[in-house]
């Protein structure tokens, strides 16, 4: 029996190629965050829609929109504010917040349940020139999806904070997060929106920057590199340590 070389290779190479186009989605292009495009929205972080967030601790998810808000001082980002009805139930955002952005506009919007519906806003954020956006707010079915929703169909690129998004239920925050995912949104945590800005710890913003940052705001990551720092300052090894693999 012959066998022909050719034919064989040919399949072969046929094969791999189906194989690689299987694993790689058709049209897909990774489109990192970038400090440069990006802009950071603040949505109805208020203190009162705060007491509607069960997906989340209490103190977590207050450290994380906090975290949320500093991401834009740590890397120069341009940030929009807006609140909902914030003289009624809803209330005021953090007073930590706001003086944060002390420059930023803050729209306080008196009854548009989507943020993008009111032209205040819209016009604040065509203003900033940036096509990413950075986004978090309460409730995440609502004031985050409905928002986000609507930069897509604007031609947006948009980042959802899955962390500084709350909302009344897992569930709730699922469906919405999967209601996004399928629109384009792509959904993030802090740690991987943070790093994705940066891109290499040598930047500039850098490991100088966001140290401080994790610090605060992040105490795993905190807890890391205090005890690298505490043990390269001690320089201590006890005994039994010098024979663990590293």
């Amino acid at each position: 029996m012959k066998f022909n070389l050719a034919a064989v290779f040919t399949v072969a190479i046929s094969v791999a190629m189906a194989t690689e186009s299987k694993l790689k989605p058709s049209g897909f292009k990774y489109n990192r965050l970038d400090k440069d495009k990006a802009v950071l929205l603040i949505v109805d972080h208020q203190i009162g829609l705060m007491h509607l967030v069960r997906d989340q601790h209490p103190d977590v998810f207050r450290q994380n929109i906090l975290a949320h808000s500093a991401i834009a001082t740590v890397f120069d980002l341009p940030v929009v504010l807006t609140t909902s009805a914030e003289t009624g139930p809803n209330g005021p955002l953090p007073a930590e917040i706001v003086a944060q952005h002390p420059n930023a506009p803050l729209i306080r919007r008196n009854g548009e349940v989507n943020a993008w519906d009111n032209k205040d806003f819209r016009t604040a954020v065509a203003a900033t020139g940036r096509t990413q956006v950075i986004l978090g707010g309460i409730v995440t079915d609502v004031c985050t999806a409905f928002l986000a929703l609507s930069l897509i169909e604007e031609g947006y690129e948009v980042y959802a904070n899955t962390e500084a998004s709350g909302t009344m239920d897992q569930k709730l925050a699922d469906d919405a997060n999967n209601r996004m995912r399928a629109a384009g949104v792509q959904t993030m945590g802090l740690f991987a929106i943070t790093l994705e800005l940066m891109r290499d710890w040598r930047n500039k913003p850098g490991a100088e920057e966001l140290f401080p940052y994790f610090d605060k705001y992040m105490t795993p990551f905190s807890n890391l590199v205090r005890g690298h720092y505490a043990a390269y300052i001690n320089g201590t090894v006890f005994p039994g340590e010098d024979k663990l693999p590293y």
